[in-house]
């Protein structure tokens, strides 16, 4: 059996179904990560500027000399919740980011993880976890693909001592 086969089969046993709630999208707890890719798809379908759309991820690393750093970026909040999300519904839909795409999943080193969420245990077709698998796959080859531009971005740039700095696969961002 495939991987996609036994995700797939995973997800339709979990069973899922949109109750379009927004819990997911309106709460404070809920950062959604972003790869300067995402941040681009977000920037072509909103015609926003990136910094309307991203903002540093909060958490970062203390380093030895008084500066640190962080990884990646974040959905810029409006309020409460995601900035995109209005009235019921995502306003940047078509280039949302892998983590709503394959929300309430995630892959955690190949084990399949479920978010809590209203929708779990939905009615579900064999096609849409087919399809749910499928994106979750990307998502998991498209953050390595990050990962490994970050590791590369680590490795050949010389961080500034003191400064608070965002490392993405594009490189080294004083902020």
């Amino acid at each position: 059996m495939t991987e996609r086969n036994t995700l797939a089969r995973q997800v339709h046993d979990t069973g899922f179904s949109c109750t379009r709630c927004g819990e997911c999208c309106s709460g404070t707890d809920n950062l959604v990560m972003l790869s300067p890719e995402e941040i681009g798809w977000l920037a072509e379908e909103t015609g926003l500027e990136p910094e309307k759309i991203a903002t540093p991820y909060p958490e970062h690393v203390e380093t030895r000399d008084g500066g640190s750093i962080t990884f990646e970026w974040a959905v810029r909040k409006h309020g409460s919740g995601c900035r995109f999300f209005s009235m019921g519904s995502c306003s940047a839909y078509a280039a949302r980011p892998w983590i709503c795409r394959t929300y309430p999943f995630m892959l955690d080193n190949g084990r399949l993880v479920v978010s809590p969420c209203p929708g779990i245990g939905g009615k579900m077709s064999w096609e849409e976890a087919w399809d749910l698998a499928g994106l979750l796959l990307e998502r998991r080859r498209a953050e390595q693909t990050e990962e490994e531009k970050v590791r590369h971005v680590l490795s050949a740039c010389r961080i500034p001592a003191g400064c608070r700095v965002l490392i993405d696969g594009r490189g080294v961002k004083v902020l």
